[in-house]
């Protein structure tokens, strides 16, 4: 992809594949299985569905506001990424290359993404933690977020600096979260309409600027107006007051949620046009149909709509979940 003699590599380049190589001074087959395995919990494959997790069982409000930071920050990447093309060390040198990603390297997703997670995450949990207690909570956040970024290093994924622009971005997105948070409650609470109008606008404008992938802005539409159709028609709290069947209560919501993500996809890519469609011998139906894109956008934001509406839904008709107590500010 990004053919280059050693010669003419840049500097900075030179530098960070120099930092590889001492770091693979220790690699052996069961530390490379190790640290592919510990990888796979950087990206957003593995934050989406922890935040659905978190959405369903944690806290709606604080899981809204992660599911929305997540998405963000996934689409924000993914441009970065394309508008620096930057390439990945083992395109320069593939002897580094214990492990393969497709796309460019900078800013690294893995470090962006789980900055972006454990960050509030270890704020909302420290709040109500003692002085050493808190201590550990954060100390195991950035033990993670360092993990994580020691594995890309270690399998030759990503140069130091890749590191440091997704950390840096990541931590810019967390500080306009908690920056906007405050004008969001004081203006836009209870405001649906207009919320839903910007979201709209929003996911647009994605879409306008980085028009290569639709699924993100779709899933934030979804999303956002799937929690907002929530809050209004069917209010639904985490804080299940079932006693006795908390842990049974907080099971079978996982499991229904999921499986209703899974069955919506599954069934959406059957019947859109697409290569995976049912129809895909129809005309203008198939691989090359006009309308794939279109058809993409509503899956992905019907999957959105599903998590933050329709299983909340279907928690509170199966007696999963209690009622919420009509807060609409987002904390």
């Amino acid at each position: 992809m990004f053919p280059m003699e050693m010669q003419s590599i840049p500097g900075i380049y030179l530098w960070g594949i120099g930092i590889i190589k001492a770091i693979q001074t220790i690699k052996s087959p069961a530390l490379t299985a190790m640290l592919i395995f510990i990888t796979k919990f950087g990206t957003e494959k593995f934050y989406l569905p922890a935040v659905l997790f978190f959405f369903w069982w944690v806290d709606e409000k604080k899981g809204f506001r992660l599911g929305v930071l997540i998405l963000l920050s996934a689409w924000i990447n993914a441009f970065t990424k394309d508008i620096f093309k930057q390439p990945r060390p083992f395109n320069l040198d593939p002897s580094l290359g214990l492990a393969y990603e497709p796309t460019y390297g900078i800013p690294s997703g893995h470090a962006q993404f789980s900055l972006c997670f454990w960050v509030p995450v270890a704020a909302w949990v420290a709040e109500k933690k003692s002085g050493k207690e808190r201590f550990f909570v954060w100390a195991a956040a950035i033990f993670f977020i360092l993990l994580i970024g020691f594995t890309r290093l270690y399998l030759g994924l990503h140069f130091p600096t890749d590191l440091f622009a997704g950390w840096i971005l990541g931590a810019l997105i967390v500080f306009l979260m908690y920056a906007t948070t405050p004008l969001f409650n004081k203006y836009m609470a209870g405001q649906t309409r207009v919320q839903n109008i910007c979201a709209a606008l929003a996911a647009l404008a994605m879409i306008s600027i980085y028009p290569t992938d639709r699924s993100l802005p779709a899933l934030f539409l979804g999303f956002f107006l799937g929690y907002n159709i929530m809050k209004k028609d069917f209010p639904f709290s985490t804080h299940s007051e079932l006693k006795g069947k908390g842990l049974f209560t907080m099971f079978f919501r996982c499991l229904i949620g999921f499986a209703g993500l899974v069955v919506v996809y599954v069934v959406l890519r059957l019947l859109l046009p697409g290569e995976g469609s049912l129809f895909s011998y129809v005309h203008l139906w198939g691989q090359a149909s006009p309308f794939y894109e279109l058809g993409r956008f509503i899956r992905y934001g019907l999957v959105g709509l599903w998590a933050s509406a329709g299983a909340p839904m279907v928690f509170k008709r199966m007696g999963l979940s209690s009622a919420a107590k009509g807060e609409d500010s987002v904390r």
